[in-house]
């Protein structure tokens, strides 16, 4: 049995979870994921069950993802979302929609972004986010990448929604870090949901409660 699913990813759960949770559902050890979700995100997830599927994961890899984030503003934390330590304050009060709308501009199309250390990256063969546990930080070459578009939903306070649309290797985290450096008051991803990946969509994603009944669906 080989089998493409699109899954929502709860909040709190890793990419892994999920896995380990199919295997357990399906029967099946050969279960990978084509892109991983930070534990406090949420949203779509792709499950490649069995062998032929699993062999199409780089794929779906390619495929561009659009994600939902809110960011605060006033604050940087050293994972650059909410799970992280404060590292810096700034003030957010004069910042104006002008401001936010003529930095997120620059962030459209084809832009080098610097990886967290907070992360999978390997340099040198060593994983970041396991250089920064140990309070270590270290140079990290800027990746290119491509933001297909960036919009703003909404802005109040020292909260700002955004919609990105983007390509594989892109963190909204770091997005979050640099506009509220281009802000000048810093920042730190709040929350984020992946409405996206390629034709895959949340709105056909398939929640915890029902990902039993909908895998004996498919295989009746």
């Amino acid at each position: 049995m080989s089998a493409v699913l699109n899954i929502y990813k709860p909040q709190e759960w890793t990419s892994h979870d999920v896995v380990a949770k199919f295997r357990g559902i399906t029967g099946i050890r050969k279960i990978g994921h084509a892109g991983t979700l930070d534990p406090f995100a949420e949203g779509v997830l792709i499950l490649c069950v069995g062998r032929e599927a699993t062999k199409k994961s780089s794929k779906f890899m390619d495929f561009p993802k659009e994600y939902l984030a809110e960011i605060q503003l006033g604050i940087e934390t050293n994972t650059h979302d909410r799970t992280g330590e404060i590292t810096k304050t700034g003030k957010f009060e004069n910042v104006l929609k002008e401001n936010v709308l003529n930095a997120l501009s620059d962030f459209e199309g084809k832009i080098e972004q610097i990886p967290p250390m907070f992360s999978a990256k390997k340099v040198g063969g060593k994983k970041l986010y396991e250089l920064a546990r140990k309070e270590k930080t270290i140079e990290r070459k800027p990746v290119r990448i491509t933001i297909h578009a960036i919009e703003l939903i909404d802005f109040a306070g020292d909260s700002v929604v955004i919609r990105v649309r983007c390509s594989k290797g892109t963190y909204i985290r770091a997005i979050a870090r640099d506009l509220g450096r281009k802000l000048g008051c810093f920042a730190t991803l709040r929350e984020l949901k992946r409405t996206a990946v390629g034709v895959f969509s949340l709105d056909t994603a398939v929640k915890k409660e029902d990902w039993e009944s909908h895998w004996k669906s498919i295989t009746a």
